[in-house]
């Protein structure tokens, strides 16, 4: 990215017939490097590459940064963004993620992290609605057992194409549930339904996908019982 101080009128590419610099983003504000509209920034596939989360405008409310190099988010990264609604990271490389970095968002409804590079998942915000992330490298051993079970709100969950061993807890208010590509061998009465309840009911729940693990979904013919839709997936050897 080349700029000239000395010369530039209105744009950075009005610069002529002067000595050039590199300037790197870290050094540009953010409102330089992306598209920033009253409340939302885009800052998509940014040259030179993103390594980290942008400063953001204080109302920033959707932020998508998707196809960067953005490696990690640290606690620090969104503590004074307290008015966003939409958090948008998918396409990035990101493998680590501090357990506070989101616990300050009161207000964040939709986040997706797909197509990165997590082992383990941090915290996550109570009032979430849709939680992604599909493509990465989570194990049931980096997702909390209680990793879900708080978010009372949450009604599309989407964790495909990873390596989860288990299906982990599913709130109540769940309509979407995507687990297809894990490395998912069992499932039990109590995963979606209640062993001692033959009267409860998930009418919420209306697609599941399990296809592409080992399960057999047919093993216990109780597993669904409260369901108004069978999971799509494998039913026969």
């Amino acid at each position: 990215f080349w700029h000239n101080k000395n010369k530039c009128k209105t744009t950075l590419f009005q610069c002529q017939d002067m000595p050039k610099k590199v300037v790197f983003y870290k050094d540009l504000p953010t409102c330089l490097l992306c598209v920033c509209l009253t409340g939302s920034v885009y800052c998509e596939e940014v040259s030179p590459d993103m390594t980290t989360v942008p400063a953001l405008p204080k109302e920033t409310a959707y932020l998508y940064a998707r196809f960067n190099k953005i490696q990690k988010i640290g606690n620090k990264d969104f503590a004074d963004i307290l008015t966003l609604k939409r958090i948008d990271l998918t396409g990035n490389i990101i493998s680590e993620i501090e357990d506070g970095a989101f616990s300050k968002l009161s207000l964040l409804e939709e986040l997706s992290l797909a197509e990165n590079r997590l082992v383990k998942l941090p915290m996550l915000p109570a009032k979430l609605t849709t939680f992604n992330a599909n493509f990465n490298r989570l194990k049931t051993k980096g997702v909390k057992a209680n990793a879900f079970k708080k978010l009372s709100k949450l009604s599309n969950l989407y964790l495909s194409d990873n390596q989860l061993e288990a299906v982990p807890h599913i709130p109540e208010n769940v309509r979407t549930l995507h687990l297809q590509n894990n490395n998912i061998s069992d499932v039990s009465v109590d995963t979606f339904c209640r062993s001692n309840d033959t009267y409860y009911l998930r009418p919420r729940l209306t697609e599941i996908r399990l296809d592409g693990n080992p399960v057999v979904l047919s093993k216990n013919p109780d597993t669904f019982t409260c369901l108004n839709v069978l999971p799509v997936g494998q039913y026969r050897r």
